[in-house]
């Protein structure tokens, strides 16, 4: 016969254990699965603290300036320096440098006024009636005999004119030639090919329905000068400087005024 017991009455259950413990929300892992590693331990070299590279930048830029400031500071130093103790022979030599460059422009523009109004020479009317304007400060000496190669054979030069054999780069020579055009021009032809002289078409301002030929570079054996020619019916014009002091009066001066008929 079974023991009576109460009505209702719920079986003994064991209450859990109070206080510290396993967490009641952990949860075993289902049998046959792998535990998973805990996270490595780090390294020793892994601890230590990184270098501050943007600290080592700025403090070299900072360097960097400094020394650029102070290298500025002390050649603006020496600079103030040497003008405070040299400061009157500074002047001086800055005068001096001064003085001479207006006294060489004073002395350009003096010879250059001086040499107004201009002298012309006109040849005979049988060579063409050349007409040669030059500065008054130059002399003339012009051969109109016919004789010879040449029936007008002239020489230009400031103050007076030098021995035709005394090896003086005349300011200009004027010749009118008994030979032809072409054969004068050809005389140039080797220096072409060697490069030495080049060939350029020119005409005068007074003359514009003559066409010549201007030669430039080593015209005269060693000298280094301008020729212009123009044929003259069966003769030829021949104008030339041997000088490159002579050669702006050339172009300025000679070749815009000449004139003759042709």
């Amino acid at each position: 016969m079974q023991p009576n017991t109460p009505q209702n009455q719920q079986p003994f259950q064991p209450s859990a254990p109070q206080g510290p413990g396993p967490n009641p929300q952990y949860q075993a892992p289902p049998q046959g699965a792998m535990p998973q590693p805990s996270a490595a331990p780090m390294t020793a070299s892994q601890l230590k603290p990184q270098k501050p590279i943007a600290l080592i930048i700025l403090l070299v830029l900072f360097v960097l300036l400094f020394l650029g400031a102070a290298g500025y500071a002390f050649s603006m130093m020496s600079s103030r320096n040497d003008f405070r103790d040299n400061v009157e022979e500074k002047i001086l030599a800055a005068n001096e440098v001064a003085v001479t460059a207006n006294t060489e422009e004073l002395n350009a523009e003096f010879i250059e006024k001086e040499k107004e109004p201009y002298v012309v020479y006109t040849g005979p009317s049988q060579f063409g009636s050349v007409s040669v304007t030059y500065p008054k400060t130059w002399s003339a000496y012009v051969d109109e005999s016919g004789k010879g190669s040449a029936p007008i054979d002239g020489y230009f030069h400031p103050g007076f004119v030098p021995g035709v054999d005394s090896g003086i780069s005349f300011a200009l020579k004027l010749e009118v030639l008994e030979s032809s055009y072409d054969k004068e021009l050809d005389k140039f032809a080797s220096a072409v090919k060697k490069g030495t002289v080049k060939i350029a078409p020119v005409t005068l301002d007074k003359v514009p329905s003559v066409a010549g030929s201007r030669a430039d570079g080593l015209v005269d054996k060693d000298k280094n000068g301008s020729v212009v020619l123009f044929p003259l019916r069966d003769k030829t014009i021949k104008v030339s400087v041997l000088s490159d002091q002579f050669i702006g009066d050339f172009n300025d001066i000679i070749l815009k005024n000449m004139s003759f008929i042709p």
